[in-house]
């Protein structure tokens, strides 16, 4: 191994840090980030890249949900729902991959994702106010299915779209990021049992380093968005982040895919 790829593996960890540190605010795990980033300083993709990114996907999501967890606000209501059927859909995604063709699913949910950008940065909210308890049940039975579904198609975790859907369903900015941690954090640790049961191969030194770095990007984070961040400031990170996941995902994945 070259001596380029082995400062990247080692320099990883800073990457990480800051990657945890943004994503954490805007309830999205990183794995978008952390698996291209581990694939390029020279881990194998399928052994090691996509099974250390899934976990440092949990580990961002999980340790973002606990604080928001204890600052209330998680809202229960749709992330148990949500949550538990992405769960179940998941896997049935998983199953019909190789049947369906996969770009312009790609290429609604990025236009999809562009679309909540551009309403966020924009200042529009829904009319009509919060959603009532059945309402909220009802995202998160029926946003579960067809995200959970749609991860397990494209092979994602779904932070990126399920905050977008849950912005637009009418929940306020700060909410709706710290919500989805709860429910990436179940889609995602399912896809990591699954990768380190069957094909993870792990350099565990590596692996220590990066997920003490995650971990610690992750409180800084979402400590500063549940703290001090006005919600004007979330939705200008968020929507930018969210542009840039939307061109990524139409480059990579639609135009040169």
């Amino acid at each position: 191994m070259s001596v380029f790829l082995l400062e990247l593996i080692y320099l990883s960890p800073l990457l990480f840090f800051v990657i945890a540190f943004v994503f954490s605010m805007l309830g999205m795990g990183g794995s978008q980030l952390y698996i291209p980033i581990l694939f390029w300083s020279g881990m194998d993709f399928k052994t090691e890249a996509i099974p250390l990114g899934m976990l440092l996907n949990v580990v961002n999501s999980v340790s973002a949900g606990i604080t928001y967890s204890r600052k209330r606000l998680i809202s229960w209501r749709v992330a148990i729902p949500f949550g538990i059927v992405m769960l179940i859909f998941a896997p049935l995604g998983t199953l019909i991959n190789v049947h369906l063709a996969t770009k312009p699913v790609i290429l609604a949910f990025a236009l999809f994702t562009a679309t909540a950008a551009v309403l966020m940065l924009s200042g529009w909210r829904p009319q009509g106010g919060g959603l009532s308890r059945t309402g909220q049940l009802l995202l998160g039975l029926c946003g579960g299915a067809v995200l959970g579904f749609c991860a397990g198609l494209l092979g994602r975790g779904g932070g990126s779209f399920v905050v977008p859907l849950l912005y637009i369903a009418g929940l306020d900015p700060k909410m709706a990021a710290a919500t989805s941690t709860f429910v990436i954090s179940c889609s995602g640790t399912s896809s990591f049992i699954s990768h380190l049961l069957t094909a993870a191969v792990p350099r565990w030194a590596i692996w220590g380093l990066c997920v003490l770095s995650v971990l610690s990007g992750s409180q800084l984070g979402s400590r500063l968005m549940a703290t001090r961040l006005k919600p004007t400031a979330v939705k200008i990170v968020f929507g930018s982040v969210l542009l840039g996941v939307a061109a990524i995902l139409i480059i990579k994945d639609v135009i040169l895919g």
